[in-house]
């Protein structure tokens, strides 16, 4: 999975804050927040919020509601 893309100030922010690379947890397909695997998710639309957030399905599910995506 690739990661979107976003200005490099808002990345240092983003890695600054979580004290690790958004690009390189997505590129493993690691959680960015519980750190477990991120390889299944429900839909496409969640696919492209890993890509944006890093945030695996059950992370998601947690973050915006499990009906929501």
């Amino acid at each position: 999975m690739k990661p979107s893309v976003k200005d490099p100030v808002i990345e240092d922010l983003i890695s600054t804050f979580i004290n690790k690379s958004r690009i390189d947890i997505i590129n493993a397909d690691i959680c960015i927040n519980c750190g477990k695997d991120a390889t299944k998710f429900n839909n496409t639309l969640s696919v492209k919020e890993y890509s944006i957030s890093g945030l695996c399905q059950k992370c998601q599910d947690e973050v915006f509601g499990s009906d929501s995506l």
